[in-house]
This record gives structure tokens, sequence and C-alpha cells, in this order.
């Protein structure tokens, strides 16, 4: 592994795995040849498949599961709470029982572009494309390049892409 600060010793790395810079790593999982930019965030029961590479800033919270192949460009960020709030109804800050968290899953070899927003509860199919800046609202087909606001089917991945 890279020289990384921010690693916690409950994360478990595979093999080749490359962190660099400072991180904020703990409680996940991440598979073999995975690179990690500099200044991500990936929380508790995240795992993260073999062969990835998520750019810097990305932020990945709990519920989140990255199959193998996955690219997450700079400045994404996942959502893990449809009603996230600060505090309960009776005015007390939140912990984390308060929570619900719901799972999205990022299929093998899919793309997520920089700054791209993703919703909790969905899916992005394998071999996908997410435009950069997108908000993911809904579940994404495989082999589909989807973008906007929210993100629209633009359409289907050539062979070539």
């Amino acid at each position: 592994m890279q020289t990384a600060h921010g690693v916690a010793q409950d994360v478990k790395l595979g093999k080749n795995v490359r962190v660099y810079g400072y991180v904020n790593l703990y409680g996940c999982t991440i598979g073999d040849n995975t690179i990690v930019g500099s200044f991500v965030e990936i929380r508790k029961g995240v795992v993260v498949g073999k062969n990835c590479k998520i750019q810097a800033f990305a932020f990945i919270p709990e519920g989140v599961i990255l199959e193998d192949e996955v690219f997450v460009g700079p400045h994404a960020c996942f959502i893990n709470d449809r009603v996230p709030r600060a505090t309960t109804t009776h005015g007390k800050l939140k912990e984390e029982s308060d929570w619900h968290v719901e799972k999205t899953v990022v299929k093998k070899r899919a793309s997520i572009g920089a700054n791209a927003t993703i919703m909790c509860g969905v899916t992005i199919g394998e071999n996908s494309i997410v435009g950069a800046g997108s908000v993911v609202t809904k579940d994404v087909p495989p082999n589909t390049i989807v973008a906007g606001v929210p993100a629209k089917v633009i359409r289907k991945v050539s062979e070539h892409e």
C-alpha cells in the first residue's frame, strides 16, 4: 500500500491496493488492485471490489457496494438516507440508530462521472456510465449512458466504450 494517512485498523485491504495522500477509510473492505485517491472518504460496511479506481474527494457512505472494475470520478457523492435530518422529531441530535440506511449497488465495470450524485436505493447497471454532474434518482440499466438532473438515458454503450 502507498503511504497514506487516515486508514483505520479495521479496514480490510486486498493485495496491491494503492491509497494516496490523506483519506478517511474505516470499517470498509477494499479489493485487490484498487486505487483510492486523495481526500476520499469510505465509511463502515462499504464493500469495494477488485480493480476499482476511486478518484479524489469521492464520498462513499455506509450501504454502498461497488462491484469489480468500477470507476468513481472526482467529487462523486453517494447518498445513503432518503430523508436526512440533524435531529429527531423531538429535537435531539440523531445518533447512528436513528438513521435509515438504504443499499446502493454499482455493478461491474460501471463508471460514475465527476461530481455525480447517486441517491440511495438504486442500482447502477453493469458496464453503464453516469455522466459528470448527473443526479441519479432511479436504477440505471446495464450498458447504458445516463446524464442530467435528474439523470436520463442518453444511449446504449457502444462496443468500443
